[in-house]
This record gives C-alpha cells, structure tokens and sequence, in this order.
C-alpha cells in the first residue's frame, strides 16, 4: 500500500498527516519528519511507499485550528492494538474538547481503575494525535505529564480546547 503524506503549517508548528488510500490516518504530529512519524505506524499497517499529496484531513486540521474542534471527530482513523488499546483509542476519541481527564478519570471510563499505567500506554502508542486526541488527558494533579509532541504543544492544545487556563499556565 501507499500512503499520502501532506504537511500543514499550524500555530503548533509543522503537522503533517499520513493516510491510506482510504483516507483513513495512520499517523499524524507536529513535525516535518515523515519517516519519524512513519515509524509511529503499527508493523501490520506499514506502507510500502510515502507519496506527498493532499490528504481528505488535511480540511479538518485547518477547521480545528479555525475554531471547529468537533471538525477532528470526523476524520476516519485506522490503528492496530490490543482489545483494550482499541477501546482506549475511542474513548479518547469521546473526550470532550475543554474537559480533559485524568489517567485515573480515564481508566475509571474504561471501567478499569487499576490499569492507569496501561490507558498511559495507550495515549503514548496513539499515532493519530489530534484525532484520537490524547492530549486531553492529564496527570492526577492536573499538571500536563508527557506528550510525543511536547508538553508546550499539549498545553495549546488545552488551552484553544477551552480548558482551565490557570491549571494550564498559560496566560
């Protein structure tokens, strides 16, 4: 299979966003390096070959940065995983923009609140951050913990999202 790759400029930096023919992302972050993002992709789901191109999400990543957070919902993604990473992955997908989670809060919404370490495993192995938008989750105490991205874009994130400036620590 080949897959279309296409970069944005955004506020965050570079975005660049790797399809299949389907228009279905594989993976997607704010960088210009394809093959490092490629690599995010899970062995099964591998392309053969990267092309440049125009990818459908490209329209939904400009509308998130324009305002419409609920325009990332509608992109199709495909991911390989575990029974539990899949669920993690759509439950990430329901997290409203604004009302980010704890890992905790996040495992209980999997109804399995010992498996905080595994539901921080599964926002680390998410390779379509932003459509499956594991930035919404947070450290118990409300401070940003990691994001493949970096913290300042995550904290961004949060903030046109709507959430609590203050908790963020931005102005």
């Amino acid at each position: 299979m080949t897959a279309l790759t296409q970069t944005l400029d955004t506020p965050d930096g570079p975005f660049t966003i790797i399809a299949d023919t389907d228009g279905r992302v594989l993976a997607s972050g704010w960088t210009d390096d394809v093959p490092a993002l490629a690599a995010r992709i899970h062995a099964s789901l591998q392309p053969r070959a990267l092309k440049e191109g125009e990818v459908d999400a490209a329209s939904a990543v400009r509308a998130y940065y324009d305002g419409d957070l609920a325009a990332i919902d509608r992109v199709p993604v495909r991911q390989h995983g575990t029974a539990l990473q899949d669920e993690g992955w759509a439950a990430l997908r329901a997290i409203e923009p604004g009302k980010p989670l704890s890992y905790t809060e996040f495992a209980l919404a999997l109804e399995r609140p010992q498996a905080v370490r595994a539901v921080a495993s599964i926002c680390a192995r998410n390779a379509p951050a932003l459509f499956v938008p594991c930035h919404r989750v947070l450290r118990g105490d409300g401070s940003m913990g990691g994001f493949a991205w970096g913290v300042d874009v995550k904290r961004r994130l949060l903030a046109r999202e709507g959430a609590d400036r203050s908790a963020l620590g931005v102005n």
